[in-house]
């Protein structure tokens, strides 16, 4: 059954609440994990669900992305799996770029005509969660639906931040509301789980994870022309005009990488002891490039912590760290709630004299510095006794070589931060 299906990943816009990890590379394209891609969370549940042929809608910002894809997901040549790229192309029925979600995948349903399919599924590429698309799919068809959305009970505190949906007892969908006030909650549940109800999980969230029937997604886009996108207007025209539109209920581990904080809390939280994303079940794998690098070597103390491969960590103390591919790090540092991106490549001798000779420090971090609550990007050079962020709570603000956000400290990738700065 899942060879009936084509995946389509939406690349996303600029991603601004997401700068400055964004400004360099799209939201898909943001490191995770230490040694991941966000975009590789989507791909992976469609992997491991057999559903193996996916294209990837890219514009923004788009070439650290599609050079990820095309350094990963290689397949045998005697099977049909792929991994595709669909950049923003203007053409001469089409001169404008991707408007929105609904748009962007009306402009490339030329390149999806020519496969045999029945189902379209429709996913962000900025979301942190394991789903199993296998049993979304046979909920599809069970209820004989045109269009399924994914939905997540949440409470009333967090209702607001997502578009509402409300459902009958045999999960159709009736009405949405988008963004509803504390105020305008009340009539908005719906049947939930005994579970998801005593925690007063009661409204269900769309997850932006849609499966539409073939001839549905085409009558829709086709015939409204204007509609630009998915959740705002395709949607919800949808269940006004009568299509028959399910809910399937996920009660599993989900966030939205929307903004700097929760990017922030969602890698910070993989180094709890019982993690709510569970990187180390081998039924539901997350894929990513494989990168012939040495083990890590460590001489620190260590309390709660991921380390990538190819890091080199002196006698430091890292406490609730995410440490990224080949990241250095120096002696006598003490870094806390922090994650370090890491580095796309080992500087050679040569590049070390000639950094050294402009009075630069090596990339990674040196010796004594203190940080806390920060994210620092790719490829940065820390210097000695830097401090970063173990003071007062500081203000939000954008500056050349550092952002702050909700007191959440973003070094700028490439950067360089000389011996002794304070942050």
């Amino acid at each position: 059954m899942s060879n009936a299906i084509i995946s389509l990943i939406l690349g996303g816009g600029a991603g601004t609440r997401l700068y400055p990890l964004t400004r360099r590379r799209s939201k898909p394209a943001v490191p995770l994990a230490g040694k991941y891609r966000l975009v590789d969370i989507p791909i992976s549940n469609c992997l491991n669900a057999d559903m193996n042929r996916i294209f990837v809608l890219t514009q923004y910002n788009s070439a650290s992305l599609n050079k990820h894809i095309k350094n990963t997901y290689h397949f045998s040549h005697f099977s049909k799996a792929f991994v595709d790229i669909l950049a923003a192309e203007q053409t001469p029925d089409n001169p404008t770029w991707y408007q929105g979600t609904a748009d962007a995948v009306r402009q490339c349903l030329h390149h999806i005509d020519n496969f045999e399919f029945d189902y379209v599924l429709i996913l962000s590429g900025d979301q942190l969660y394991q789903m199993d698309f296998r049993e979304m799919l046979q909920f599809h068809i069970e209820q004989e639906a045109e269009i399924t959305i994914a939905t997540i009970p949440v409470n009333a505190k967090d209702a607001s931040d997502f578009g509402i949906l409300k459902t009958d007892p045999n999960a159709l969908i009736t009405s949405f509301t988008e963004k509803p006030k504390q105020e305008q909650l009340g009539p908005w549940s719906s049947p939930v789980s005994t579970e998801m109800e005593a925690e007063g999980r009661i409204y269900l969230a769309s997850m932006g994870i849609y499966l539409f029937s073939r001839k549905v997604l085409y009558d829709l886009l086709n015939g409204q022309e204007a509609a630009t996108d998915f959740g705002k207007e395709l949607i919800p025209f949808a269940i006004n005009a009568d299509y028959k539109v399910v809910s399937y209920q996920y009660e599993g581990y989900w966030t939205d990488i929307g903004n700097i904080s929760s990017f922030w809390e969602a890698n910070i939280g993989l180094t709890d002891d019982i993690p709510k994303f569970n990187l180390f079940d081998e039924t539901k794998t997350i894929f990513s490039r494989a990168r012939m690098l040495p083990p890590a070597k460590i001489s620190a103390t260590i309390k709660k912590a991921i380390i990538a491969d190819g890091c080199i960590i002196l006698d430091s103390v890292l406490e609730k760290c995410v440490v990224g591919i080949r990241t250095r790090i120096g002696k006598g540092s003490v870094i806390k709630n922090s994650f370090i991106m890491g580095s796309d490549y080992y500087q050679t001798l040569e590049e070390l004299e000639k950094a050294k000779a402009k009075g630069y420090p090596p990339m990674g971090i040196g010796d004594n510095c203190q940080i806390k609550d920060a994210i620092i990007d790719k490829n940065c050079s820390i210097g000695n006794g830097v401090k970063i962020n173990v003071g007062e709570r500081l203000p939000d603000g954008e500056h050349e070589k550092y952002t702050v956000k909700d007191g959440i400290v973003v070094i700028k990738k490439g950067m360089v931060l000389e011996d002794g700065f304070v942050i």
